[in-house]
């Protein structure tokens, strides 16, 4: 049966977001700000760091995925993980805001250390944490308000974050920013805590499958047995499974490898590689795909029903196109105001502004989605936000109110997209499940952190590297100037131009508001003739 969630869980749930996003959102903002102009690295080597961790990290997602699938315990697949993993969060958050003592290459290999430190406790953390949504219940009306929820949290965290830390800074700081960064991220590593602790022990994961797999050739030495919803995987079995999985990796690491290269030095060599790798990987995919079935290990098995799931491909499309498009705004703020607008302390208010709108758009989703469907909305979302977006362009030098009214009103409608974006992501699950009566709702929703990684990652590149194309120098005020057409465009037009894209592909997303309530009755009463999902 459907699980009918309570208020008391769904807030639980979305107190997650908000100790998520005091690191998520803290790094999207401040971070490149921080490391050019606290922190003393050039603009170009903190695009480069961004690009290499985050998309490296985009990797270990999927890994993380597989091995919570593989999970079990009296707690169940993924909330061990939330809560192992805090503590580590917390310290990586402190140690990123922190400047030591270094020369210019000591400063190097200790940002790139501390971001991949940060990075991967956010996928030991984050992906259970978004699988969570898609095991707490099987209705897909619940999800999306569950995702309501997840999402104002996400919100509530960012407001606290974006909106106090410039002011925590300069009060911890007394003009000593690099003080100020680390006394504000210990107050916020203690809440991060706080809140992931509620977040653990207020949810309960109800969505069993049962599956019944037959060891083949291949398979019979990971000693696995799945029934009654319950895995049993030996860290052998595991580590088999991990190996297997490495030999999979070069269809994901050669395309990422080509478009970061391509991305960043955008030249001929460049091109002619990004070509010959997306030819190439898209070969090795067909011949993954055809291979019969008993063939393949589960780990080659769950690849193949990924990218055998339309929704998910579509949805991965999706989620890196808006993480793009806010990733973007979002991290040229903090330079727009400090520079543009010559007022730093009115980043602090525009953020909050943003984030107080932002949950209000959270919680509407669900009820804008009954009225238009999630498909629909999604369009409308996407199409609304691009253009209030592109129209900061149009609004004259110093004019507060025009960009405080125009970017609030395009922060309402951004707010819904990555809230149907993870509602949406088990519904994908649900198809695959469907389709091939096997569930990896770990995998599924490491698709959500993946694209958050690889599209806040080349959002913060780009951003850097159209800053550096006009000579931007952090610690040089007289680059300031010849700068400022540059912050102008990536506040309004350029996020924009990846809205309108998002907007075209989303029209191609086979899973209507009737097409997925067959897909969950039909999913229900195969699950009720094999083993009822516990309540």
């Amino acid at each position: 049966m459907n699980h009918k969630l309570t208020l008391k869980e769904k807030v639980g749930y979305g107190m997650g977001d908000a100790a998520a996003n005091l690191v998520w959102r803290g790094a999207l903002a401040y971070l490149a700000v921080f490391y050019t102009d606290t922190f003393g690295i050039t603009a170009a080597a903190a695009a480069m760091l961004f690009l290499v961790v985050r998309l490296s990290d985009g990797i270990t997602d999927i890994i993380m995925g597989m091995i919570a699938d593989r999970t079990q315990t009296k707690m169940g697949k993924f909330r061990p993980w939330i809560l192992g993993s805090t503590p580590f969060l917390g310290l990586f958050m402190i140690l990123c805001f922190t400047t030591p003592d270094l020369s210019y290459t000591g400063k190097l290999v200790y940002a790139y250390l501390t971001y991949i430190g940060l990075t991967l406790a956010y996928t030991v953390n984050n992906v259970p944490y978004s699988a969570l949504m898609g095991v707490m219940t099987s209705d897909d009306r619940e999800r999306t308000s569950l995702s309501g929820f997840r999402f104002a949290g996400a919100f509530f965290g960012g407001l606290l974050v974006m909106g106090c830390l410039p002011m925590l800074v300069d009060l911890f700081g007394q003009g000593n920013n690099a003080v100020g960064y680390q006394y504000t991220m210990w107050l916020f590593a203690t809440l991060l805590v706080i809140l992931m602790c509620v977040t653990v022990f207020t949810t309960k994961e109800r969505v069993t499958l049962q599956q019944v797999t037959q060891p083949s050739a291949s398979q019979s030495e990971l000693s696995q047995i799945e029934t009654a919803g319950q895995i049993s995987c030996t860290p052998r079995a595991l580590a088999s499974e991990l190996i297997d999985l490495a030999k999979q990796l070069p269809l994901i690491l050669l395309p990422l490898s080509a478009i970061t290269a391509f991305f960043y030095y955008r030249d001929i060599i460049t091109g002619a590689f990004f070509i010959a790798a997306m030819a190439l990987t898209a070969f090795a995919i067909k011949r993954l795909i055809r291979r019969p079935e008993f063939k393949n290990t589960r780990s080659q098995q769950d690849i193949i029903d990924l990218l055998s799931n339309k929704p998910w491909l579509i949805l991965l499309g999706i989620g890196f196109l808006t993480m793009m498009f806010n990733g973007i705004k979002y991290g040229v703020i903090a330079y727009y105001f400090k520079y543009y607008m010559g007022n730093e302390l009115l980043t602090g208010y525009f953020f909050t502004g943003l984030l107080i709108v932002s949950i209000f758009g959270a919680l509407a989703t669900s009820k804008l989605a009954a009225m238009f469907g999630r498909k629909t909305l999604f369009i409308i979302a996407l199409l609304a936000s691009s253009v209030l977006t592109s129209c900061i362009y149009f609004v004259p030098q110093g004019n507060v109110n025009g960009i405080f009214i125009l970017g609030c009103s395009a922060e309402f409608f951004a707010a819904i997209l990555p809230t149907l974006f993870f509602s949406m992501l088990g519904d994908s699950a649900d198809y695959s499940e469907y389709q091939t009566g096997r569930r990896a709702t770990g995998l599924v929703y490491s698709a959500g952190s993946f694209v958050q990684k690889t599209g806040g990652g080349f959002a913060g590149a780009l951003v850097l590297l159209v800053l550096g194309s006009y000579g931007y120098n952090g610690l040089d005020i007289n680059t300031i100037n010849q700068t400022l057409p540059g912050m102008k465009s990536l506040m309004s037009w350029i996020p924009s131009l990846f809205g309108f894209a998002g907007a075209a592909l989303i029209c191609l997303y086979p899973l209507n508001d009737d097409k997925q309530r067959e897909v969950t009755q039909a999913l229900l009463t195969r699950r009720s003739e094999q083993s009822p999902i516990s309540a």
